[in-house]
């Protein structure tokens, strides 16, 4: 016999659509179980999913500045961690955008720039020393991803030498 569907919909395709569509799944749950009257007992509570990331499938750190959020991938859309919560850089030296690669990492690395300032779980991606790391993530850095140490440590974990990298708006 074939593979189980739904309405001709295997599992992984259902599964993929979720991810892509983030809460607007749960949200249209809700709203069909609330029309058939299907909210009293025995009812199933629908967990919202992850927010959606808002860079391409194909990167493995994505970091968007409006919200101060971060998200690691799997490089094929899927969510490994977040969002989770970091800052950026301040007025005149700005996070640039686009997509870069990772070039380096370093568990602790010393800034020579800033009095030998400690940037754990460091990440580096651009030319210009720019990386995710470890540190307070309310505080504005120099132009890096600034994470709190558990969330920078997971990023040091997970991304590799090339990994794709998108920071948007």
């Amino acid at each position: 016999m074939g593979r189980h569907t739904w309405m001709g919909i295997t599992p992984e395709t259902r599964e993929r659509a979720r991810r892509r569509v983030g809460g607007r799944v749960a949200a249209i749950v809700l709203g069909l179980v609330a029309v058939a009257g299907l909210g009293g007992v025995g009812a199933v509570a629908v967990a919202a999913p992850k927010a959606a990331m808002p860079c391409e499938d194909n990167v493995k750190a994505c970091a968007r500045l409006s919200t101060n959020e971060a998200w690691l991938s799997d490089g094929q859309g899927n969510i490994i961690r977040g969002p989770v919560r970091m800052n950026h850089g301040a007025p005149g030296n700005e996070t640039p955008l686009g997509f870069f690669a990772v070039q380096r990492k370093e568990e602790v690395h010393l800034s020579k720039e800033f009095n030998n300032a400690r940037m754990p779980w460091s990440v580096f991606f651009d030319d210009n020393g720019r990386a995710f790391h470890g540190g307070d993530p309310s505080r504005q850095s120099a132009g890096c991803v600034r994470m709190a140490d558990p969330d920078a440590q997971a990023f040091y974990n997970n991304l590799n030498v090339y990994d794709r990298v998108q920071i948007v708006p």
